[in-house]
């Protein structure tokens, strides 16, 4: 951290800077950062933003060169001349940022016309040790009874340093006393506190008063202090302070306690008679706002009851600590500390997240391929919190756990569409509670047909009766095969495959439909010439590549009764006498 009397050949070495350039129309997208430390003086320059812009500067006062802070005041300008980045007004990070902020930025933009640029500045505004700290009271009274026994703390105000980090405060130290001595306390913010410790018995007649010297230190190079003035006022009489019977509590209520429920009854006593043994109970500065809300303190009983819902996801565990003070003239007090743990009870379902769900798929899809991607949690702790994850038995999947509550649903057995288009997978998370809670969701996975069955005709062998003498253009048959696939894998084209008998192809005498395996004749039949013909059909569906499968036909030509008996003149088979007339008849068969 840079201190406020540094030279200005230190400050400027000081300042640090990144640039990264993005043009986009001539406006800069991207941002120049510079660091400097808060407090430096007028006029101390900062860096050369022609140098570190890549602008000419000669060309900045005709480019109107203008620095413009967003939402702040005039703390720096830019010299035309130079191109230098210079301060104007000194800068104060703890005026211009709250303590809460870590880092602390004045933004600008650097403006320059003809043509128009822009460039984002952002200057980082480095804490330094500028700030002692102070306490809120410049003296502390406390009221001490001589009867107060060695080891009593009592609470001291503690210092704000409006600086950050290391430079804010970092202990206390007291003036020399052997009646006295502090203990250094840290909050759970990181605040510093002191408690004043008695360290030998006081007597009033002795020294009725001491007066002590609170001085608090910061961390920063050098360090800066702040002090305050501990007056002790040393009271008589009451010399004994109320006492819990234990210093310590422990305690454990669930989460689903009802507000009024008893945490713990604390019971301090007091030796004393009268109002000086009279105790009542009241939270100390220690304990917290949250807890104070949470929990209700009895002050004349020391009951403790639950004030607000407790929620186990929420806030675990709280501490407080109870000081018990008697009505003395001069009240002494003791103190015990309780820690409240709250324990878990189920009450939260568990929660599943569909990462990612691949549908639809197709049907050939290969084995241990993922499908999708489950998370599971559940904001319970232990057996409340483990969840398991599962998926109806008897499905062609399994789940495989890829890391900490991930889970991927993979194939684990051929899929087939023509058995089952679409599966519906429900995905239910249990956790171990008691009774255990659950939730589920489901997806419906859609399969894809792939070509991956062969056109089927009923039979594997047709004969088919035809009579002679048909018309030409007759239906003869129909031969239909089925696909079970789905759209042009279903698609079927029929064929008749080539076949020449007698120099005649089976397609000048048959005709099919492609679409509907429609079997025609394409001419009559004369069974006294052609009696049969054996030839093959084949199916072939649309899918790519295309699958097909055939069947033979065989068509019988039927005769009929369409030719007449026909006498052949005799042959001159004989000569000579004896011989007589001979006659034959002819029938076509």
């Amino acid at each position: 951290m840079m201190r406020p009397d540094l030279t200005m050949q230190a400050r400027k070495r000081y300042v640090a800077f990144a640039i990264f350039f993005s043009f986009i129309n001539h406006v800069t997208a991207s941002v120049t950062h510079y660091s400097i430390p808060e407090e430096m003086k007028e006029g101390s320059v900062i860096a050369n933003l022609a140098t570190d812009l890549s602008l000419d500067v000669k060309t900045l006062n005709q480019r109107k060169m203008r620095l413009d802070l967003i939402a702040n005041n005039k703390y720096l300008d830019v010299n035309k001349e130079t191109g230098e980045l210079y301060v104007v007004e000194k800068i104060d990070r703890e005026y211009l940022c709250t303590k809460t902020l870590t880092l602390c930025y004045l933004k600008m933009e650097v403006i320059l016309e003809n043509p128009l640029r822009i460039f984002n500045i952002e200057l980082e505004i480095l804490d330094m040790n500028d700030n002692a700290p102070q306490f809120r009271r410049d003296a502390i009274h406390l009221d001490i009874s001589e009867a107060t026994s060695k080891g009593e703390r009592f609470s001291l105000s503690n210092a704000v340093d409006p600086d950050v980090g290391s430079n804010s405060v970092k202990t206390y130290h007291l003036s020399e006393s052997e009646h006295f001595t502090i203990e250094v306390q840290t909050g759970r913010d990181g605040s510093k506190f002191a408690d004043l410790i008695l360290k030998k018995t006081l007597d009033r007649e002795q020294q009725a008063v001491h007066n002590l010297i609170l001085t608090a230190v910061d961390g920063g190079t050098p360090a800066r202090s702040g002090t305050a003035s501990v007056i002790v006022h040393v009271s008589d009489t009451n010399d004994n302070a109320p006492t819990f019977e234990k210093l310590n509590y422990s305690v454990e209520i669930m989460e689903n306690s009802p507000i009024g429920s008893l945490v713990v009854h604390l019971n301090a006593t007091d030796l004393d008679e009268g109002s000086n043994s009279d105790v009542t109970y009241s939270y100390s500065l220690y304990t917290s706002e949250k807890t104070q809300e949470t929990f209700n303190l009895n002050p004349s009983t020391g009951e403790i009851t639950v004030k607000g819902m407790l929620n186990y996801e929420d806030f675990r565990i709280y501490d407080m600590e109870v000081i018990a003070t008697d009505k003395g003239a001069n009240s002494l007090s003791g103190q015990c500390t309780i820690q409240i743990l709250v324990e878990d009870m189920n009450d939260n379902h568990p929660e599943l997240s569909i990462k990612s769900f691949q549908s639809p798929v197709n049907e050939n899809i290969e084995l241990d391929t993922v499908i999708a991607v489950v998370s599971v949690s559940d904001k319970d702790s232990g057996n409340n919190g483990v969840v398991d994850l599962h998926i109806p038995d008897n499905m062609p999947f399994k789940l495989r756990e890829s890391s900490d509550n991930y889970y991927e649903l993979v194939v684990s057995e051929p899929l087939d569409r023509e058995k089952v288009p679409e599966y519906d997978i429900t995905f239910t998370v249990t956790d171990r509670g008691s009774p255990p809670l659950s939730d589920n969701e489901t997806m419906t996975l859609e399969l894809l047909d792939v070509n991956d069955n062969v056109p089927q005709f009923p039979q594997s062998f047709y004969t088919i009766r035809v009579m002679e003498n048909n018309a030409p253009g007759a239906l003869l048959s129909s031969l239909t095969a089925f696909d079970p696939d789905l759209h042009e894998n279903q698609y079927l084209v029929y064929f008749i495959l080539e076949k020449e008998i007698a120099n005649t192809s089976m397609s000048m005498l048959f005709s099919i439909n492609p679409e509907n395996g429609n079997l025609y004749a394409l001419k009559t039949f004369d069974y006294e010439i052609e009696k049969e013909f054996l030839f093959h059909i084949e199916a072939r569906d649309s899918g790519s590549p295309p699958l097909s499968s055939n069947v033979t036909v065989h068509i019988i030509i039927v005769d009929q009764n369409d030719n007449a008996p026909v006498i052949v003149s005799p042959s001159d088979c004989c000569s000579g006498e004896g011989t007589f007339p001979y006659f034959s008849f002819f029938l076509p068969s």
